[in-house]
């Protein structure tokens, strides 16, 4: 091989030894560390021990190994630049020409909730440092980080006896994400630990690692990916979590509704249900048990739910899965967990794509960061949660909710967080009965949300995320029968929003904050 000298220190060990065997084989000399160059030698593979190369030993509890100039100048010399090639003879540098590292686990010690002194061990500094130097000099060094990577790089060694340039600068750009990847998850670790909430950041740095390849994007002309965060506080749930026990993969589509779907039922601490199409509930139900509040969510717009995503907050049980099998055809149902007799119900439909997760926790949904990207960059924001309680409600009218109304109201306030603006929503019986979502004007979402709950709007009560801008919205509620409203208040023409509902001897509550989606 034209490769002369590799140094090989890897935590993780896998596929290595035929690799280094490989390298072995064509005569090239191997360098080595600690438990790696125990483990090779141990396979009868000769390796020098860095150490005995450098003269110096490891010290520090193994935190300083490879910090040497001879190893990084072996690395890092030009070997097209004659005045490094003077120095490298005069200092007796030996050059090295592909370096095969990968780092401490530590993401894995966080997922693991390991305490502070612990990940702090787990922060790698040496191998982070070699990546760096045999990336820089891609032009004369291989870099190895991922075991991924090895049978590529076997068989092109084997081949040729050597890398390619352009096979040398992909490694290099590879690495380059692989050290940026690593630091990212130990600044966001570190700043999840830190005792005082941190102000946003100058430079906001984050980390995600490719989960799969998907068919297509929105639209089969679009590619797509899926990335999941990386671990940063140890928090659990998440669709990155998530484990796929039946049906065929996942679109980029469904996983967006997924998310929809596993965010809303968890707003509930009762069983709770919802079925979401094109990103927005279509029904939410809230019950006693976990077949009752499917029911809910089904009925409320049983026409929208055909080919929905349906999202649970408790384990399937045997009746709920009967529930939803005899309800026709659904694209996914997620869920913490599944009975094994539901497991089997639910299994008999082909085409339903069955996601298991952990539940995310609620202080998982508080601190998740909410970002969206817009031309040029990303917007984030603290997630949308509810500052103001049903008791910091003020009442602006004569006439009070019932005890029945007022958990009403709570519920439909709580499905309208959730739902694009402008945003409506109908409910009784803590069950979403219609709801009126996206429309530009809010009298629109009004109508739209009392056409879908028809004569069941009577009755019923209804929230909206904004303020009423005119009366209009109130009078065709309180023409349709709605019995109660709650809504943020705010508007120049409140008076007059608040006359049509004292007219009508229907209770308004003003919550004092909005809830806007877009």
């Amino acid at each position: 091989m034209k490769i002369q000298r590799a140094l090989i220190s890897v935590s993780d060990k896998t596929g290595l030894v035929p690799l280094a065997r490989a390298l072995a084989r064509g005569k090239v000399e191997i360098l080595s560390t600690g438990g790696t160059a125990a483990l090779l030698k141990q396979q009868g593979i000769p390796v020098t021990e860095i150490a005995r190369f450098t003269g110096f030993p490891e010290i520090l509890s193994g935190r300083v190994k490879t910090l040497h100039p001879k190893v990084h100048g072996g690395i890092l010399a030009d070997r097209g630049n004659p005045e490094h090639r003077r120095q490298a003879k005069r200092l007796g540098l030996k050059a090295i020409d592909l370096v095969v590292v990968n780092l401490y686990p530590f993401e894995a010690a966080v997922r693991a909730r390991t305490g502070l002194p612990g990940l702090i061990e787990q922060i790698d500094i040496g191998g982070v440092a070699l990546i760096r130097s045999a990336a820089k000099n891609f032009r004369s060094v291989g870099v190895v980080c991922r075991p991924s990577q090895y049978g590529a790089v076997l068989q092109e060694l084997e081949r040729r006896g050597d890398l390619s340039g352009e096979t040398r600068f992909r490694l290099a750009v590879e690495a380059f994400a692989e050290a940026s990847y690593y630091d990212a998850v130990i600044h966001q670790a570190l700043a999840h630990r830190f005792p005082k909430k941190l102000p946003w950041p100058d430079k906001l740095v984050l980390a995600a690692a490719k989960r799969q390849d998907l068919r297509y994007g929105e639209n089969p002309h679009q590619s797509a990916v899926w990335y999941g965060w990386a671990a940063s506080g140890g928090l659990p749930g998440g669709l990155a979590g998530a484990r796929q026990l039946h049906g065929k993969e996942l679109s980029f589509n469904n996983l967006l509704d997924l998310d929809a779907a596993l965010r809303i039922p968890f707003a509930f601490r009762k069983p709770a249900a919802v079925v979401v199409k094109h990103n927005n509930p279509c029904g939410v139900g809230c019950a006693g048990d976990l077949a009752q509040a499917f029911r809910k969510a089904f009925e409320g717009d049983p026409l929208s739910a055909f080919g929905g995503i349906v999202g649970l907050n408790r384990p399937v049980d045997e009746a709920a899965a009967k529930s939803i099998a005899a309800s026709g055809f659904l694209e996914c149902i997620v869920a913490p967990g599944y009975r094994p007799a539901a497991l089997r119900i639910l299994k008999a439909k082909k085409n339903l794509r069955i996601i298991e997760v952990s539940a995310p926790g609620r202080r998982a949904l508080r601190e998740c960061l909410d970002l969206k990207q817009i031309n040029g960059g990303l917007l984030a924001q603290q997630p949308d949660k509810f500052r103001k309680g049903p008791a910091r409600w003020r009442l602006a009218t004569k006439h009070r909710p019932t005890a029945a109304q007022k958990k009403d109201l709570l519920f439909a306030w709580t499905v309208a967080r959730f739902v694009k603006s402008n945003a409506i929503v109908i409910a009784k019986g803590e069950q979403a009965l219609g709801i009126g979502m996206g429309l530009t004007s809010r009298v629109d979402s009004v109508e739209f949300a009392l056409k879908k709950a028809g004569r069941r709007a009577r009755g019923a009560v209804l929230a909206s995320d904004g303020f009423f801008p005119k009366p209009d919205g109130p009078e065709a509620a309180v023409r349709a029968g709605i019995q109660a409203i709650v809504q943020p208040g705010g508007s120049i023409q409140d008076p007059e929003v608040i006359r049509v509902a004292e007219k009508a001897r229907v209770p308004m509550l003003l919550t004092g904050e909005r809830h806007f989606k877009h």
